[in-house]
């Protein structure tokens, strides 16, 4: 892995990639009063057919260091990783911004996709894995995703930008 302080490139970098996973292994609390943001979001980037950008909310998790998201067949964001699976994922922890850049990958794997359900569930969404095994079912999603069964997809950093918001401040980027 290599780390690059972005504000002073002769100093070495401001933010240990160790601090970063940690708090994102800690988990997210976005809940009134928890000491972050009064919620967070997860914000993923595909690529559109034209090569722009398309941003959208996701309901994401940091598991085994790499993001995991899921989402519908129909979606737009599906159809982008599909077709060209280079994405970046961004969320606002409570002592620092981070962008994640890297790869989205389907996963079919019937027990890391029940894994990972398990996490979601464990969060507050009452997901499982559908009859299929190869995506997930839950009584509620946003309408958006279209009906089940919604397919995961894991997000392996490439590189990573942080912003930090504490003392002493600072940016630093990992290429790994």
């Amino acid at each position: 892995m290599d780390a690059q302080n972005l504000d002073n490139r002769t100093e070495p970098p401001v933010q240990q990639w160790a601090s970063v996973t940690r708090a994102l292994d800690d988990g997210l609390d976005g809940a009134p009063g928890s000491g972050g943001p009064d919620r967070f979001t997860t914000w993923l980037t595909t690529l559109n057919t034209d090569g722009s950008p398309h941003v959208t909310a996701v309901g994401a998790v940091w598991v085994d260091d790499a993001y995991w998201f899921q989402t519908g067949a129909p979606t737009r964001k599906a159809h982008n990783v599909a077709r060209d699976p280079r994405c970046s994922l961004a969320v606002s922890a409570p002592d620092f911004d981070l962008v994640v850049e890297g790869t989205a990958e389907k996963v079919t794997d019937t027990a890391t996709i029940a894994r990972i359900a398990a996490v979601w569930a464990a969060g507050g969404w009452p997901c499982e894995v559908d009859p299929s095994g190869a995506g997930l079912t839950a009584p509620f999603n946003a309408p958006g995703q279209g009906p089940a069964p919604w397919f995961v997809y894991r997000i392996r950093p490439r590189s990573a930008t942080s912003v930090t918001n504490v003392e002493p401040g600072g940016a630093t980027r990992w290429t790994f």
